[in-house]
Order: structure tokens, then sequence, then C-alpha cells
């Protein structure tokens, strides 16, 4: 399956990988001005998110975001990636290391890495909500839970309307492979349910590998599970630094777009992924 996909632009590649509660339209803010900046940018809806159908058997995610570039004739790029996004854009560049050429990470997953007892709880109060086909208030707990104090109306009514989508895309392609009520969760991990899932082998993520300079971004008002992975990536990954924002939740691009698009432009530049790179 290729994934539904916008890209724009010349110059080095950048992917832009959302996160678990929204979809490729989360990157609205930074799209333009990357462009701008001489980026090619391609930002892609993961199954089950978006315009991209849900996948309800096995398949391999990683492979879905090589298979995108590959199709666009992408050799290397640089990643991107939120929460889940930044899970996934590990894993990748785990896989192909010499195909990456820079990661930034904003409150991302860690492959292999358990939920703490509160974010497991977390889940555990989505699950309950979508099992009394509570859509709405699974929608509100994601907005209230993963949007920092500085989101405005309009941020919070998008990442409910990307939310919501995302639980009725899941939701039917289960109910129609089974013929039997939806198990929540089952489909496309969110936020929390990510960190659930069962790593693949080593030495597939054997992190020490990439070599590409990284970035590795937490938000003071997120569950210590992102904070704590956002430090030890900075150990993980062999050139990589940590930065914490004490303003943020875990949407910091969607929460101070313009802050976090000047950020994302000032760590490319650094790590040499420039027009002429």
């Amino acid at each position: 399956m290729t994934l539904s996909h916008d890209a724009a632009g010349s110059g080095p590649a950048l992917l832009l990988l959302h996160s678990g509660v929204c979809d490729r339209r989360m990157w609205d803010p930074q799209w333009e001005a990357l462009e701008a900046a001489g980026y090619r940018v391609v930002r892609a809806d993961l199954r089950g998110f978006g315009e991209t159908p849900a996948e309800t058997g096995d398949y391999d995610p990683v492979a879905d975001v090589w298979e995108l570039l590959d199709s666009l004739g992408i050799e290397r790029a640089a990643l991107v990636g939120a929460s889940y996004g930044g899970k996934l854009a590990l894993a990748a560049a785990a896989r192909h290391p010499e195909r990456v050429t820079a990661l930034a990470l904003l409150a991302s997953g860690l492959p292999g890495r358990a939920p703490s007892a509160e974010l497991r709880a977390w889940g555990a109060r989505e699950d309950a909500l979508l099992e009394a086909d509570d859509l709405e208030g699974a929608v509100a707990l994601n907005v209230d839970t993963w949007l920092g104090p500085d989101a405005t109306p309009g941020t919070r009514a998008a990442v409910a309307d990307m939310q919501r989508h995302a639980f009725r895309v899941q939701l039917a392609a289960e109910a129609a492979e089974t013929a039997e009520p939806p198990r929540p969760g089952a489909n496309e991990p969110d936020e929390a349910d990510a960190a659930q899932e069962t790593p693949p082998t080593a030495p597939e993520f054997d992190l020490s590998g990439i070599a590409a300079p990284a970035l590795a971004v937490a938000g003071a008002h997120d569950f210590a599970d992102y904070r704590e992975i956002a430090v030890a990536l900075a150990d993980l990954l062999p050139n990589a630094r940590h930065l914490a924002l004490d303003w943020a939740g875990h949407l910091p691009s969607l929460e101070r777009p313009e802050e976090v698009t000047a950020l994302l432009l000032d760590f490319l530049t650094g790590a040499g992924v420039a027009k002429d790179g």
C-alpha cells in the first residue's frame, strides 16, 4: 500500500510523520515554511489515519515509510516525527541508517519501551469510553491529554477532528473485518498503546547504528514517559541532543507552531541538511 501523502518543493528531502492522535494535517503550520526554506517536503497519512485506509491484519509500518520514499525516487531524507511518528522514524532509521540525513523527534515514542502505570491507566480510560460507545468522550480525553496549555481553541478543534476521524476509520475497519463489535485500540496504535507494541527483532532496532544528527524534544506538560525517552535518546543515539520545552505538552508543533518551525529549521541547518546539502 502506498500511503496517502503530499509532496512539494525541491532540495533535500524531509519526511513528516504524524502522531497517533492526528494525521498529516498536523503539519499544516510547518508545511509552507519548510518548503519555502528549500526542502522537498513529504507528509503522509499512516494506515488508519487521514486518507489512508486502516489495516486489520499484520503489516510492516516501517516498510510503508521506505516504500513511500522509494515511490517518490527519494534515496535519502531527514525524518521529523511526532510521538508515534517519532517512534516510527527511529524504527525506519534503525533499518536503513544510511538513508537518513537527520532525525527530529518531538515527544517521541521508543521501540520496545513499556509504558508507565500512568500511561496504561490513561489507555484504560480511553478503552472504557470507546467500549461504552462514547466516541466524543474519547475524543475529548485525547484533546485534553495531549495538548498543552498554549494550544488555541482552533488547534483543539483541529486535533479533535483528526482524532475523531481516526477512531471512525479504525473501528469501522475492524467491525467490517470481524463482523463483531470492534475492540478499541486494536488497529493503529494511539499515543498510549503505541509503546506496547511487540518490538521487532534486534539488530533491526539497534539505535547505535544511527549516525545522523538527532534532536529529541520533550514538553514539560507531557507524560513522564516521553520526557524520559527524550533524555534517553541523547545517550542511545551517537549524535543526538536533548531539548526540554518548559511550555509544551505532547504536540508542541501545534501548540506554538511558529516557534517549533524555527526550531526545526535551525536544527536542520545545523545538521547540514541545507539547500546545497
